[in-house]
């Protein structure tokens, strides 16, 4: 990745200019048996698109709050790429009431009604499928994104030193993400091309850290695995072997 990059956008566009062929998310869901590899450059043309619908049908802008009531999911690392790419604060498993537009799972619905503002409803079925009916008050994310646009181009430039994530009580800007998650690759002994499998949720820095932003910051790529209890006694080993791991975060 570039010495110049500042934010996690920042990171992805680098990822992209390098290597856009070479896969960046591997996401298992084993309690339905779904299996999706999105490439550095499918899952910047998702971004692309989820920005776009942010910046253009939802009217956000740098600064506004987004509360992201989402588990670890690629659709979610998704939504945190987008979010950087326009400027505004995702704000994990924050208070909707006190957001200017809410992203939530099915789980969420009821929490996530008292947001003010737009409301986005993921519907986290296999290979993006919709919601078979749309929850009331909420915006179907997968109606809604396959139309937007393949390329993204903010209004206003991005400040990399502005708040641009908000978890477990702790706030970063995009420098501060971008700082910590090349350190956390360090740790880890993450280099370009290393695979690391998490199965860490999405509600502390160290998950998200583990399964997105280090792995993006090192030139590599995460193995994202959601339910990982559902595996029989050998199963870990054996997806280890197979998807070619190199580093696990458990």
């Amino acid at each position: 990745m570039n010495a110049t990059d500042r934010t996690p956008a920042d990171l992805l566009r680098s990822a992209l200019t390098a290597d856009p062929a070479r896969p960046l998310v591997t996401f298992y869901d084993d309690a339905t048996g779904e299996r999706v590899e999105l490439s550095v450059a499918t899952f910047a043309n998702w971004v692309a698109k989820t920005a776009n619908l942010l910046q253009g049908d939802l009217a956000a802008e740098p600064g506004m709050r987004a509360a992201v009531l989402l588990p670890a999911h690629w659709q979610t690392a998704v939504w945190l790429l987008a979010c950087s790419s326009v400027g505004v604060v995702a704000d994990v498993g924050g208070d909707p009431a006190a957001a200017d537009l809410v992203i939530t799972g099915p789980d969420a619905l009821e929490r996530a009604s008292a947001c003010p503002g737009e409301r986005v409803a993921l519907a986290l079925r296999p290979l993006g499928g919709r919601f078979p009916e749309p929850p009331r008050g909420f915006m179907d994310y997968a109606v809604e994104v396959p139309s937007q646009g393949d390329r993204f181009t903010p209004y206003a430039p991005v400040d990399a030193t502005a708040p641009a994530l908000a978890v477990a009580g702790r706030e970063l800007t995009g420098e501060q993400m971008v700082e910590q998650a090349r350190a956390d690759a360090r740790q880890h002994g993450l280099t370009p091309g290393s695979r690391m499998l998490s199965a860490l949720p999405y509600d502390s820095w160290e998950g998200l850290s583990a399964g997105l932003y280090a792995p993006l910051a090192a030139g590599g790529s995460v193995v994202l695995c959601r339910h990982l209890d559902r595996l029989p006694g050998d199963g870990l080993d054996k997806r280890r072997e197979s998807e070619r791991v190199t580093v696990t975060a458990l």
